[in-house]
């Protein structure tokens, strides 16, 4: 878990992987189910291969009643990509991946532009941008 130390020490290298642990997101969004009942909700800059917020919000898709989830993954050096999920004509979620023109920058336009239809940001901020 990090520390004021080891955050710190990310803001001043640049260096903003940190990961939330599973059971730290279960405990505080526990407070919060009925704000996600039919909300789009986007994990801006998580890649869902690793994000524990992705696997929460997946996992939790129908028990909470998300409208939408959509997670960018974004990497320093190349396009990447985003990932949707929503629910099927058979009532069963469906993932779609699409590619981003970009390297997933929650400033870059197409992520801005995600923004727009959204309803409810859940992520980490980038430390190393904390004034």
């Amino acid at each position: 878990m990090g520390t004021t130390k080891d955050l710190l020490r990310a803001k001043k290298e640049k260096n903003d992987e940190f990961y939330t642990q599973l059971s730290d997101i279960e405990n505080e969004l526990r407070h919060y189910k009925k704000h996600f009942i039919g909300k789009v909700v986007f994990c801006n800059c998580d890649d869902p291969e690793e994000s524990n917020f992705w696997n929460y919000f997946s996992a939790n898709f129908t028990r909470l009643g998300i409208k939408k989830l959509i997670s960018t993954h974004f990497d320093f050096t190349k396009a990447t990509y985003k990932l949707e999920m929503e629910m099927g004509d058979d009532n069963i979620p469906v993932t779609i991946k699409t590619p981003l023109s970009g390297n997933g920058d929650f400033r870059s336009p197409e992520c801005i532009d995600i923004l727009q239809e959204v309803d409810i940001v859940v992520t980490n901020p980038p430390f190393s941008l904390f004034q």
